[in-house]
């Protein structure tokens, strides 16, 4: 075990982890990330949302690193020292990274399915200029169906590459990558191919912005609106391990089940995500937990459980009889 301290707080951890992993250890002002992504082997190292200052490289060498370096690829070493949250040096830089992200990308909030889940969102509420200083012609893309249940928007890509490393680690052969260079990069199948694999849905999942979106869950309701629960079923693919997404008794939506960092916790397979959309299909285990700052934890209390609810009612209406 090897000592690190970030903004002050000494922790000890493995050999080989990383910044940004033993900023989470702690738990408090953790570097966002938007590339970075724990179960994506190559993840990270692209958006540079998560530059830290390294006072001091180590016991051995305690020299401070010259620039700020991103905390996703970055291993801690013993004696190290890290400002995160209280480097002003720190928190300019991710406001230049944040205008560098908003540059090309739309105003969709309004109407956009990602709203409420996006860390896009969350970063530029933080760490965004009220006004953009950016007066050129912004990048424009058509909307493409890259599946029968999956639709692009690359207006709104910030070029996290997680989709096609979801493609490239869980399915057989990947069909879509990033074509071109600059400015002008964009997400897309090779020769107009549709996505079609068992696990393509996970891309919905693990795109931080609304640039994949579910086209089955369209325009049906904001999150907010919704009330997700943890259920499981006996599946021959996944672990059957989902969240549902619920709007009075019906499920509008269903997803991987996701951890503190936003991250799925068990890929799911397209037949539970596409096809098993009602409650008869599920085992629930009870409500997920949400963050009580997350704007999906409203209109939440007091929590009802679909049909188990129900049941009770039922229940006590034989009794008063």
């Amino acid at each position: 075990m090897i000592n690190v301290t970030i903004d002050d707080i000494n922790i000890q951890v493995p050999q080989g982890t990383t910044i940004l992993q033993a900023a989470r250890m702690i738990g408090d002002n953790v570097p966002p990330a938007m590339c970075y992504y724990s179960k994506l082997e190559g993840s990270g190292g692209k958006c540079r949302t998560c530059l830290v200052k390294v006072t001091k490289g180590s016991e051995k060498d305690p020299r401070p690193m010259p620039k700020l370096v991103a905390s996703c690829r970055t291993a801690v070493m013993d004696g190290m020292e890290v400002r995160n949250e209280t480097s002003p040096e720190v928190i300019e830089a991710r406001k230049g990274v944040t205008e560098f992200l908003l540059i090309n990308h739309p105003l969709d909030c309004p109407v956009c399915d990602q709203a409420g889940e996006c860390k896009l969102q969350d970063l530029s509420y933080e760490h965004g200029l009220s006004k953009s200083r950016y007066d050129f012609k912004r990048r424009e893309f058509e909307r493409k169906d890259i599946g029968d249940k999956i639709q692009l928007h690359m207006n709104r890509c910030i070029l996290c590459y997680r989709c096609t490393q979801v493609a490239e680690q869980l399915t057989p052969e990947r069909v879509h990558g990033v074509l071109n260079r600059g400015e002008v990069s964009e997400i897309s199948t090779f020769i107009e191919k549709a996505i079609d694999n068992n696990f393509s849905g996970n891309m919905i999942d693990v795109c931080p912005v609304g640039a994949l979106t579910d086209k089955t869950f369209r325009f049906k309701s904001r999150v907010w609106f919704t009330k997700p629960v943890h259920a499981h079923r006996d599946c021959p693919d996944c672990t059957g391990k989902v969240t549902l997404w619920y709007q009075g008794d019906e499920v509008l939506r269903v997803t991987a089940r996701k951890d503190k960092w936003n991250e799925v916790e068990d890929f799911i397979c397209n037949k539970c995500r596409f096809e098993h959309k009602t409650t008869s299909d599920w085992i629930i285990d009870g409500p997920a937990s949400i963050d009580t700052h997350s704007v999906i934890s409203q209109n939440h209390l007091p929590y009802e459980l679909p049909v188990v609810q129900k049941q009770l009612n039922f229940e006590n209406k034989n009794e008063n009889v």
